[in-house]
C-alpha cells in the first residue's frame, strides 16, 4: 500500500499543475473532492456497507480530521503551486514526516532519538537552501504555503493517532472527503461566488477527474488505512517516494527542471525523512511495555 500510495500521490503533483492551468485553486479542489466523495460513497454502497457512523464524538473527529488531512493540505498545496514550482511544493509538503515525528514526541510520548534530531537539522537546512534563492519573490509565498500544508498534515496524522475514530475505515474516509467537498463549496462561494460552470480546457478537466479518482479517492483510502495500522512516524514516511516521483514526472510533463540548489534542498529534506523513518524500528527493539489494565482502559 505504501508503494502504491507513493506512485499515486507522486503522479498527482504534476496533474494538479495541469488542472490549475484551467481552474482556480478553490474550484479545482471543489470538483476534485466532489468526484472523490461520490466515488468513495459508491464504493461503500457497492461493497454492501452502511454509511452510518457511530454516535457521540465520531462526527467531531471526522470533521477535524477532514479539515486537517484533506481541506488544509489540499488548499494550501494548491495555492502554493500558483507561485512555486511543482517540485519545490511537493518536496516541502513532504517534509511533514519530520514535523509528525516531533509532534509524536510532544503529544504521543514517542521517543525522540538521535535520528529524529538529525532529521530536524537536515530538514531545516533543506528548507533554507530552497528558500534562499527565492527571497523577495512570489515563490517564497508558495514555499510558505507548502510548509503550512506539511505542518497541517502532520497535525492531522497525530490527531488520527490520538483519537482513533471508531467505525468502518472506508466509510470514515468517504465521509471525510465528503466533508471536505462541502467545506470547499463554502470557500468557493465565499471567494468566487456561485460557480458559473464555464467551459474548462480538456487537459485541465481530465487532470481534475484524475485527481478526484486517483489522487484523492484511492490515495486517501490508502492513507487512512496506513495511518490506522502503523506508528505515526512510519505512517508519515510511507509515502516518501511521492515527491521524488513528482519531481521526475514534472520534468517530462511540465518541462520543469530543478536547479542545482533545488537538488541540494531536495536531497537534504529526503535525507531528513530517511533519518526519521529509522525511529520506529529502533523503538520496536526496546523492551516491551507492560500491558495496560483492561479495567483502567474502560
Amino acid at each position: 500500500m505504501l508503494v502504491v500510495l507513493g506512485f499515486t500521490w507522486g503522479i498527482n503533483w504534476p496533474v494538479i499543475k495541469i488542472a490549475l492551468s484551467g481552474l482556480s485553486p478553490w474550484t479545482f479542489r471543489l470538483y476534485g473532492f466532489t468526484v472523490a466523495a461520490v466515488t468513495l460513497m459508491a464504493v461503500v454502497k457497492l461493497t454492501g456497507r452502511s454509511l452510518a457512523v457511530p454516535r457521540g464524538m465520531t462526527w467531531v473527529h471526522l470533521f477535524m480530521s477532514s479539515l486537517l488531512n484533506v481541506v488544509a493540505f489540499g488548499v494550501f498545496s494548491a495555492l502554493a503551486m500558483m507561485t512555486a514550482s511543482t517540485g519545490r511544493v511537493a518536496v516541502v509538503a513532504y517534509s511533514f514526516p519530520v514535523w509528525a515525528c516531533l509532534l509524536a514526541w510532544l503529544i504521543l510520548g514517542e521517543k525522540l532519538r538521535g535520528g529524529a534530531m538529525l532529521g530536524l537539522a537536515l530538514c531545516i537546512a533543506g528548507l533554507v537552501v530552497l528558500v534562499y534563492p527565492v527571497i523577495g519573490s512570489a515563490a517564497l509565498v508558495g514555499l510558505g504555503l507548502a510548509l503550512a500544508s506539511a505542518v497541517t498534515w502532520a497535525v492531522g496524522t497525530i490527531y488520527l493517532k490520538l483519537f482513533r475514530i471508531p467505525g468502518d475505515m472506508l466509510v470514515n474516509t468517504a465521509w471525510q472527503v465528503a466533508i471536505a467537498a462541502f467545506v470547499l463549496l463554502l470557500f468557493t462561494l465565499a471567494f468566487e461566488g456561485v460557480p458559473r460552470f464555464e467551459p474548462v480546457p480538456t487537459d485541465a478537466l481530465i487532470a481534475t477527474i484524475f485527481n478526484g479518482l486517483v489522487g484523492s479517492a484511492v490515495s486517501y483510502l490508502l492513507w487512512y488505512h496506513i495511518v490506522s495500522h502503523l506508528p505515526a512516524a512510519t505512517a508519515a514516511l510511507g509515502s516518501l517516494a511521492s515527491p521524488a516521483i513528482g519531481v521526475v514526472i514534472s520534468v517530462f510533463i511540465l518541462d520543469e527542471y530543478p536547479t542545482t540548489m533545488d537538488v541540494i534542498g531536495f536531497g537534504l529534506i529526503f535525507a531528513a525523512a530517511m533519518s526519521v523513518i529509522l525511529q520506529p524500528r529502533e523503538r520496536a527493539t526496546a523492551a516491551p511495555k507492560p500491558a495496560p489494565d483492561p479495567e483502567s482502559s474502560r
